[in-house]
């Protein structure tokens, strides 16, 4: 695992684009912080750029490097979690421009799986995190189902956990705003 990760970091900090394990279905990731990279991601996805993606962090400490504020509901959303959350803040920063959606929000998951948090960890950024499939196609549960034009796409395929062929379950969402006002997007 750790020579995956060390070569997965190499390729995030020349600007290139990944294909990695995730603490729910296997994802695109590059750094969050560059604006090619994000670009890049949107062309592999055939995907419009108003759409969003998300990004990984490996602690909650890292939360207010992006996010102008962590309403106080995040904390408990956050401790409270039984699996993965991607939580929608209100004011994101110290991101890639096209990576922030219109309304300047960002969703941003800390993640707990061994891999991704170590990769987290070792990158010292935000990753992008956005499901291995083309816009508009069925997401992929596990590698396998992963297809060639995205795996051929990438800079670098993480040879790691490829086997599993479990059922992830995707993140539950909730979007927060000013005053501790959320929004259930995703249960």
């Amino acid at each position: 695992m750790y020579d995956e990760i060390k070569r997965a970091v190499e390729v995030l900090r020349s600007g290139g684009v990944i294909l990695y394990p995730t603490d729910t279905v296997w994802g695109l990731g590059c750094d969050a912080t560059n604006e090619k990279a994000v670009k890049r991601i949107f062309e592999i996805k055939k995907r419009t750029d108003a759409k969003a993606m998300l990004v990984l962090i490996d602690s909650p400490g890292k939360l207010q490097s992006y996010v102008d504020e962590v309403p106080d509901i995040a904390w408990d959303l956050i401790e409270m979690a039984e699996k993965p959350l991607t939580i929608i803040y209100p004011e994101a920063r110290n991101l890639a421009p096209n990576l922030i959606a219109e309304d300047k929000s960002v969703g941003i998951r800390i993640t707990a799986e061994d891999f991704s948090k170590k990769l987290c960890a070792q990158f010292r950024k935000p990753i992008v995190s956005t499901s291995a499939n083309v816009s508009n196609e069925p997401t992929p549960s596990n590698f396998s189902q992963i297809s060639d034009e995205i795996k051929s796409a990438v800079d670098y395929v993480v040879n790691f956990r490829q086997a599993e062929i479990s059922q992830p379950k995707l993140s539950s969402i909730i979007k927060l705003g000013k005053g501790n006002i959320f929004q259930l997007i995703r249960e």
